[in-house]
């Protein structure tokens, strides 16, 4: 398990790059959609990371969150 955008979503760990990396290495096999808290400062890559997960992969919604399968 893996907290993109630390606690309020600005820590720029992983980056896109990095993220999209992980994909293509099979090492992260699903994103699971959630609410993300918008800080004042730091990076945007976390709101990057969702909008390319969503553009890129079908959800399925479970539970009423959306969970997007990455690997398969």
């Amino acid at each position: 398990m893996m907290a993109v955008g630390g606690f309020n979503g600005t820590d720029p760990a992983p980056t896109l790059k990095q993220f999209q990396q992980y994909v293509a290495d099979w090492k992260i096999h699903y994103f699971i959609a959630g609410r993300m808290m918008q800080g004042q400062s730091g990076s945007d890559d976390a709101a990057r990371i969702a909008s390319w997960v969503a553009a890129n992969f079908d959800a399925q919604t479970i539970g009423g969150t959306s969970v997007y399968l990455l690997a398969g």
